[in-house]
């Protein structure tokens, strides 16, 4: 006798069957994280319940938070150091800034010092030609401007007598150029300066002379030394102030130098 199955459901599940449960199966995992009773036959018979390695889309979810992380670091990081280039090139334009400036001040600080050197300068070079002094210095005035006489061939004293002893320093009473320097007939040996002022000034009687013609002179600088050459009756410096180089312009030498601040 042939063998026979008994009619209804106890053929086990086709095997489309068993793996759409199981696809349920996982499935429900995945949502709840449990794997419950269901309603499968593959997990009946009490068979007990087998945890499943998360090793699908629970694994995804933490690796998609980290990226996340990590992008976000990254991120932070970006705007950090943008930051700090920033705030970088911010100090670095403002020490260029200062450092500008700086070095404006110092420009502004040396014209003003070198303009200051140079008023001082002018000033001084000023006061060296407004200044004047006496042509023998300690000395007077022994014989006085248009004194009368018959030993001035003009009947009368064209200049001034100092009092100097042969061998005394002879003094230019100011700035001035030479403009003669040597022998001078009656008045001897002499020198004669042409002053800033545009004036004539005369020494005579001379013993030696120490400029040459076309030298600057300065007040007080020594010139010649005093003696009794030309026509004298003895040693003294013979001063004589004229308007021109022509003889016969002279003017009052004592009045002349008090006029600039010597006393004579």
């Amino acid at each position: 006798m042939a063998f026979t199955r008994a009619t209804g459901k106890h053929r086990l599940p086709s095997r489309m069957t068993r793996t759409t449960r199981r696809t349920v199966g996982v499935a429900a995992f995945a949502t709840t994280g449990v794997v419950g009773t269901l309603a499968a036959p593959a997990f009946a018979a009490g068979s007990a319940v087998v945890p499943m390695e998360h090793t699908g889309p629970m694994q995804a979810v933490t690796l998609g938070d980290s990226v996340a992380e990590e992008i976000d670091a990254q991120a932070a990081a970006q705007r950090q150091a943008a930051a700090q280039a920033a705030a970088r090139e911010k100090a670095e334009a403002a020490a260029e800034k200062r450092a500008e400036e700086a070095v404006a001040k110092a420009r502004a600080r040396a014209e003003k010092e070198r303009e200051a050197e140079v008023r001082a300068a002018r000033e001084a070079e000023r006061k060296r030609l407004d200044a004047y002094t006496s042509p023998i210095a300690g000395s007077y005035v022994s014989t006085f401007y248009k004194a009368g006489g018959a030993v001035w061939s003009s009947g009368s004293h064209t200049g001034v007598d100092f009092h100097a002893p042969s061998g005394t320093a002879v003094l230019a009473v100011g700035s001035g150029t030479v403009v003669e320097a040597g022998w001078g007939g009656a008045y001897g040996n002499q020198v004669v300066i042409r002053m800033t002022d545009g004036t004539y000034t005369q020494y005579g009687h001379l013993s030696s002379v120490g400029v040459s013609v076309g030298q600057t002179v300065a007040a007080g600088q020594r010139i010649a030394i005093s003696g009794a050459t030309g026509n004298v009756t003895g040693a003294h410096l013979h001063f004589e102030v004229r308007s021109t180089a022509e003889y016969g312009s002279d003017m009052d030498p004592v009045a002349y130098l008090r006029s600039h601040g010597v006393n004579v």
